[in-house]
């Protein structure tokens, strides 16, 4: 046992003591966090704007500062933009995290001197906790990468500005910056192909034990390794590797294309971080679901996913949630977020302590005809399916086609790469439809009333994915490929690569 990974295990003791501490006090944590909030941030222009002084109790929060996504805050973002102090929290932020939105363009995601520390406290206790739970060490040891945005940050302004997984990277542990690969200088490198060759150039004969990011990301690295070394596996690659540690996605589609990448089963750690704040990790390799940090600077609420979009949807604090029920996530943050929706959905599984499942996009469903499926449904349908058929799938998406060029009924059409193709495509599309009619009902009735036929499968070449991605100058980084569409854009685009 080396040196790091022997002083590795009293430290991780002493992090999960501390975890410990809040984890089963959840409730009365959560409310000392949003007074600690509103009392910071009572002298901003926000929290004057919304009389942070009077309020004294939750209800009195909900009266008066409303649900908001980006486009709603945005004219309090920009007056930091340009340079105005205390505006949404105290001061100036530490830096803006830049993500691109959907709807809105850029978007500026402040990051304080308070919630930057929490981020990486929260990395480091995913580790600890794996560590403390199964005396597993030795990664320690070796070389860990990180698959990420460039750490170079737009100075122009007064605000430093960059992408989360850059800014984060200048916040490495010391003790850990030996191990971690890549290079500055390769991870500086904008475009993600020639990144990743970079990476496999410096990482390839290194004894690599922890590789963490974004599941298929990984997996084209992965097979950019197998490549260069004449179709080896990973584990002949990296007799040493040994954990996977991930987040942005649910790896569960890309698990058995991975595993057979690496040529073995390892252990993984699920995290949720994003932008607006570090939200959760898998605190256990048995049990079911991602631990809510909820001592972390975040004080959270949530809406019922089905009353989203409703006038007065019920807003509700934490001691109110029900197991098994999707709910929107909404933040308020110690970086100047307020009742601020991320857009993802969460179902809680576990109340002691409180732990989730993100169960997908708020925006991420089809309800062309008032079905309103979403993504953990479609994820469920496929991958119960597939796994049962010795089928695997390299990634997915799928849209309504509500006018069928062949003059039948309207359907949901299934855009999807597979790694090990169904021997019967039409028997597994007809599986696949039965198991999504399970799990909505209100799909169900729309087949089962000959309103839609049975979804419709179209198989994609290699690579179809990452070659859309690139055409969209999203390849690599934190970008993700959305499991639905209530439209039809990413299915007109990647008609180019169906199968013929």
């Amino acid at each position: 046992m080396g040196l790091k990974s022997a002083l590795s295990k009293p430290f991780a003791y002493f992090a999960v003591r501390a975890v410990e501490k809040w984890k089963y006090n959840a409730v009365e944590v959560q409310q000392e966090v949003l007074q600690k909030l509103l009392e910071s941030a009572k002298n901003t222009a926000f929290g004057r704007d919304h009389k942070f002084s009077e309020i004294r109790t939750y209800d009195d929060f909900k009266r008066k500062v409303p649900v908001r996504d980006y486009e709603d805050l945005k004219p309090y973002v920009e007056r930091v933009v340009k340079g105005e102090e205390n505006v949404l929290w105290p001061g100036l932020p530490a830096y803006f995290a830049k993500t691109s939105g959907t709807t809105s363009g850029v978007k500026y995601i402040p990051i304080s001197k308070e919630s930057m520390p929490e981020h990486i406290k929260a990395a480091r206790n995913a580790l600890l906790t794996y560590i403390h739970e199964t005396g597993k060490a030795d990664f320690v040891n070796g070389k860990m990468i990180f698959l990420q945005g460039s750490p170079v940050l737009d100075t122009s302004y007064k605000v430093p500005t960059g992408r989360l997984s850059g800014i984060t990277a200048h916040h490495v542990p010391q003790y850990l910056q030996k191990n971690r690969l890549p290079s500055y200088e390769t991870n500086c490198i904008e475009d993600w192909e020639e990144k990743v060759d970079a990476i496999v150039k410096e990482t390839i004969n290194e004894d690599m034990r922890l590789i963490s990011g974004i599941p298929p990301w990984v997996q084209m690295y992965f097979d950019r390794l197998s490549q260069r070394s004449d179709g080896k596996k990973i584990k002949d690659i990296f007799k040493n590797f040994s954990l996977f540690v991930y987040g942005g996605v649910n790896f569960e589609p890309y698990r058995a294309k991975m595993e057979e990448s690496i040529g073995k089963k390892i252990d993984s750690i699920e995290t949720y971080p994003a932008s607006e704040g570090f939200i959760a990790y898998q605190d256990s390799q048995t049990e079911k679901g991602l631990l809510l940090l909820v001592n972390s600077g975040i004080f959270y609420e949530f809406i019922p996913s089905e009353e989203y979009f409703n006038e007065n949807p019920t807003r509700i604090s934490l001691k109110d949630v029900e197991l098994g029920k999707n709910y929107a996530i909404i933040l308020n943050t110690n970086a100047g977020l307020w009742g601020y929706s991320i857009g993802d959905t969460v179902k809680f599984v576990s109340k002691n302590p409180y732990k989730i499942i993100v169960s997908g996009r708020i925006k991420h469903y089809i309800s062309a005809f008032g079905e309103h499926v979403i993504g953990e449904e479609v994820e469920h349908a496929l991958l119960s399916v597939a796994k049962s058929e010795g089928v695997e799938i390299t990634e997915f998406t799928v849209a309504p086609q509500v006018t069928d060029p062949e003059g039948g009924l309207p359907y949901h059409e299934w855009f999807v790469e597979f790694a090990k193709a169904p021997a019967d495509m039409n028997a597994f599309r007809l599986k696949v439809d039965e198991a999504l009619q399970k799990k909505n009902v209100y799909y169900f009735d729309l087949i089962e009333g000959k309103i839609l036929q049975p979804l419709v499968i179209r198989s994609l070449k290699p690579d179809s994915f990452i070659n859309y991605m690139k055409a969209e100058g999203k390849l690599g980084g934190q970008n993700k490929v959305p499991r639905l569409s209530n439209d039809r854009n990413i299915a007109e685009s990647l008609k180019a690569y169906v199968v013929s």
